[in-house]
């Protein structure tokens, strides 16, 4: 029987991170919880534990097992020519229940360094499927393991997924060496299996994410900063929603629906207040309003999710940038010469009017700048 260890009853998670990363090391197979089923892992540069997991595991010739890997950015190294779109779902969900599978076709593919018969169990037909699991003990053995993952789920082709650890003994018996057991699975059914190519994705396995919420997923972010979030970035959001539905041809309740979410938020805003009655008359002139405009605080996640980032003051980029380094290549400033647009609060209507102008301006410039094969290609409503 193989070694089971109640994650549970341990008392200290790290000394299964450890008995893990030597079990892998020597060449055995480890069934670990993950946040969807239990998954059988061997290291991805032993060929022979990868030839074993394979043999255990009972697959048909050319079924591809998937590469568990720690994130976005080592995503990009194993495959870096990764589409806007790919690069876009792996920022938003991962870790989490979702594998991706996109093209390798780059020489520069750290596919390239693993072991032959590895390469051609992981990349058998020219796509890889990549994945971050969403449960801290494999993310924390990856950290210490060298090198990724081959990961498929921890029971035999053609059997029920398991869903526990005792369905992994159960299912594998002696064929694994160590089997971390944290109970029943969060999610209990695999991961959504998601084909990217461009900007268009097929899935080939329905799973824990449907259709309806990968569209969502999938959809180009725009976020507009301020401070207060309740004059000068809602009506970029108002104005620029206009300009992409204009340019779409599409109505401004069906923008989302072609994939495209504009939205604003403050570093210092209060959940739930509405626009300046002044900002929202100001925009009326463009034929858009902020009657139903409830501002919001910038959050982890929507820094995580938004794709290009627009601030009105160098003073806003720079707080960004203070908490959120990592987002420095997605932020820009509205203007294009790099100047600030002035806060109109507590101004006269005209006041709010030029803002908003100035603002237009601007956001003209800056739909000529858009790539709009950035857009997932969603078929217009």
């Amino acid at each position: 029987m193989p070694v089971v260890l109640d994650v549970s009853a341990a008392e200290d998670p790290r000394d299964l991170v450890h008995r893990a990363v030597q079990t892998l090391a020597e060449g055995g197979l480890v069934a670990f919880p993950t946040e969807t089923v239990y998954g059988l892992a061997a290291s991805a540069l032993n060929a022979d534990a990868v030839q074993r997991l394979y043999d255990v595991k009972g697959r048909k010739s050319g079924q591809a097992f998937t590469l568990a890997i720690r994130s976005v950015e080592e995503a990009l190294d194993f495959a870096p020519c990764m589409s806007p779109l790919a690069v876009r779902l792996a920022r938003r969900c991962w870790p989490g229940p979702i594998t991706l599978v996109v093209d390798d076709d780059h020489p520069d593919s750290l596919v390239g360094r693993l072991p032959e018969n590895v390469r051609k169990l992981v990349v058998p037909s020219g796509s890889l499927g990549m994945r971050v699991p969403a449960h801290a003990l494999i993310m924390n053995v990856m950290r210490l393991a060298v090198g990724p993952l081959v990961l498929t789920s921890a029971n035999r082709s053609g059997e029920p997924e398991a869903l526990t650890g005792a369905d992994v003994v159960k299912s594998l018996g002696d064929d694994v060496g160590l089997v971390l057991d944290d109970g029943r699975c969060k999610f209990s059914q695999p991961s959504s299996v998601v084909r990217v190519r461009g900007q268009s994705f097929q899935i080939l396995r329905n799973g824990v994410i449907v259709d309806a919420t990968l569209r969502r997923l999938a959809s180009f972010i725009l976020l507009f900063v301020c401070t207060g979030n309740t004059c000068r970035s809602p009506m970029a959001e108002a104005l620029m929603r206009k300009r992409f539905a204009d340019r779409l041809g599409c109505r401004l309740t069906d923008l989302e629906e072609r994939g495209v979410m504009v939205m604003s938020a403050g570093i210092a805003a209060m959940a739930g207040g509405h626009a300046t009655p002044e900002a929202d008359q100001a925009v009326r002139a463009w034929g858009v309003d902020l009657a139903h405009h409830e501002s919001q605080p910038l959050s982890d996640r929507l820094m995580r999710f938004a794709d290009t980032i627009l601030t009105m003051t160098r003073g806003h980029r720079d707080a960004i940038l203070s908490q959120w380094p990592d987002a420095a290549s997605r932020i820009s400033l509205v203007a294009s010469n790099n100047s600030d647009i002035g806060d109109p609060i507590g101004g006269p209507p005209e006041l709010y009017q030029r803002c908003a102008e100035q603002i237009d301006q601007q956001l003209a410039d800056w739909m000529q700048r858009f790539d709009m094969s950035m857009l997932p290609l969603f078929p217009a409503v």
